[in-house]
């Protein structure tokens, strides 16, 4: 019998994590299934997912009517329902997490959206969230704002578990990195332990192409300057910005740099790198496109169900990350031959990401509003 793919990226040191969370999964005995037959080893959630899940099924219902006959506000209701999900899907994970040293079976809730710029806001609800759970293989999702990076640092020292959401650019993920360890130095200053510590960095993949693909369409429709490249390219930036964030992690986490060697040598665990947004969005390419090429040592890879499913199906597991690194390169600097910005391309994802968690957030609230009546 052929050896399911999705387990065989585990003899890569790679993991892999569903991109979803709904109360169906966990009650049917479904995430006990991907976990003992696909070898899943966490699940991320995000706005989005939770008002897809709670807006598109009657399995939320009648907690949401009990809780509004008790008093409570939609934003309560919200925050309840979530935390509940997330507590049974940790509950699951749990033996995964204790068996592996506190390495795999996380999952992940995010801060309100809207605070995505308030520093004190976010780490306030992180704090709440984080208490509100109550279980060792839980993280809080960070957005990789400004001004999440101080977030970051604040609530590594204090001992939560963070991931980092919504990261795009290279020169942000240094920035994440460096709040990541000193987080970690200040928790070494006060002579607390680093060895419970866990963060991810979410590295959203698809998203970039999805935005730069039709610009060098254009291009070579119009046969601009560095037409002739554009094939080149097409395709590429997001798989290759991801490999060179995982140079950028191999530099500092596999570095004999004196801060690194010290915090592991007290426990400290690096944080590692998680692709997100690994959905293939256009069909002229594989469906496992952002699975194939990102295979590599002490990273994750988020997928959602049907990618899950696609993966199974005809993955063809290598490790395959740390190939072509020059070309990777190659295809960055190319953008900038092309007049792209791959700052700004970044920025403005960044900014559309918070956008599009906001807008569900908003929309689950109002659904909540109408179920509580």
């Amino acid at each position: 019998m052929q050896k399911n793919p999705l387990k065989i990226i585990q003899e890569f040191d790679q993991s892999i994590w569903q991109d979803d969370l709904q109360r169906k999964m966990l009650s049917s005995g479904k995430l006990q299934q991907l976990i003992e037959q696909d070898g899943i080893r966490g699940i991320t959630s995000n706005p989005a997912i939770f008002e897809k899940s709670i807006s598109g099924s009657s399995d939320y219902d009648s907690d949401i009517k009990r809780m509004s006959r008790q008093g409570y506000t939609v934003e309560q209701i919200y925050e309840t329902l979530t935390v509940d999900d997330v507590q049974m899907a940790a509950d699951q994970f749990r033996p995964l997490y204790d068996s592996s040293d506190g390495r795999y079976g996380f999952v992940s809730l995010e801060v309100n959206p809207h605070l995505a710029h308030d520093v004190n806001g976010t780490i306030d609800e992180a704090r709440r969230l984080w208490k509100a759970l109550s279980r060792p293989n839980v993280m809080i999702k960070i957005p990789a704002t400004d001004e999440g990076i101080t977030c970051i640092e604040q609530l590594i020292s204090e001992g939560l578990n963070i991931n980092v959401t919504l990261l795009f650019s290279l020169s942000r993920y240094r920035d994440v990195v460096q709040a990541y360890i000193r987080g970690l130095e200040s928790r070494a200053a006060n002579a607390v332990p680093l060895d419970n510590i866990a963060s991810v960095a979410s590295f959203f993949l698809s998203r970039i192409d999805v935005l730069v693909d039709p610009i060098l369409k254009n291009i070579k429709r119009d046969r601009l300057p560095g037409a002739d490249i554009v094939d080149r390219i097409y395709g590429k930036v997001a798989i290759a910005c991801a490999k060179r964030a995982y140079l950028i992690y191999q530099e500092v986490f596999e570095s004999k740099r004196f801060e690194i060697e010290a915090l592991l040598e007290k426990g400290a665990r690096p944080q590692q790198l998680l692709w997100a947004s690994t959905s293939t969005k256009e069909p002229e390419f594989s469906d496992i496109k952002y699975v194939e090429a990102l295979i590599g040592p002490n990273t994750i890879n988020t997928l959602p169900g049907e990618t899950i499913d696609a993966y199974r199906d005809h993955g063809r597991p290598q490790p395959r990350l740390t190939d072509d690194m020059d070309e990777a390169q190659q295809v960055l600097e190319s953008l900038a031959d092309l007049d792209i910005s791959i700052d700004q391309v970044t920025q403005q994802l960044e900014e559309e990401g918070i956008q599009k968690f906001i807008k569900p957030y908003d929309s689950l609230l109002e659904t909540l509003q109408k179920v509580s009546r």
